[in-house]
């Protein structure tokens, strides 16, 4: 599913919700065994035919954590949320005016841990390419749409060293438009990548994976 620079980043003959869960169920999804505070995330890609798009915002510069960072729309789950699905379509609700039934959830993605002690649980999601979305200007600065083809393109992947928990690791980043993708959210969205559209893409085992 990898695209060459002449075609279409999604297969004919299928949907793109259909091709991402076929694709999905053939892989085992990473989950984590701690006991700590849970967040969901919403990795939303719109549908068009050709080149779909990942949903991304940037949070507002006065936000207590994560300011100024460049995120999936998700949050802390709430004690009325049912599940960290929930989680995940309420904050998005609230920050980017996404109806959960405006989403075609495909499914779980691999739970990775925030440098603030979250353990995160993504969620693949399509929505139309013609969604209005609008930010929640109290919580985010913006949001932006990246095409898949500039993710999957390799000279626009770039690698570099992070520090955690007293570890140098090696993670992924994009810069787009102005924007840095980086961190716990450029590794999302390269495992996404990686098992999605078959991009192999380098990603190294974060440290909670290794425990």
């Amino acid at each position: 599913m990898r695209k060459p620079s002449d075609e279409s980043v999604v297969q004919s003959g299928a949907s793109l919700s259909q091709q991402l869960s076929q694709r999905l169920r053939r892989q085992p999804i990473r989950r984590l065994k701690m006991s700590m505070p849970e967040a969901g995330v919403l990795v939303a890609l719109t549908d068009h035919p050709q080149d779909p798009q990942v949903v991304l915002t940037r949070r507002a510069s006065q936000l207590s954590s994560h300011a100024g960072e460049v995120a999936f729309p998700g949050g802390k789950r709430d004690p009325e949320d049912a599940d960290l699905l929930a989680t995940a379509l309420r904050e998005s609700h609230e920050e980017i005016d996404l109806a959960p039934d405006r989403v075609e959830v495909v499914g779980p993605l691999g739970q990775v841990v925030s440098k603030h002690g979250f353990l995160v649980s993504p969620f693949l999601g399509v929505i139309s390419d013609q969604q209005p979305l609008t930010p929640n200007l109290d919580e985010l600065e913006s949001l932006f749409k990246v095409p898949l083809s500039f993710l999957l393109d390799r000279h626009h992947f770039q690698m570099e060293t992070l520090s955690f928990e007293g570890r140098s690791i090696r993670m992924p980043r994009y810069d787009y438009q102005g924007y840095v993708i980086w961190g716990l959210s450029a590794f999302i969205l390269v495992e996404m990548l990686n098992q999605g559209f078959d991009a192999d893409l380098p990603l190294e085992l974060r440290p909670e994976s290794r425990r």
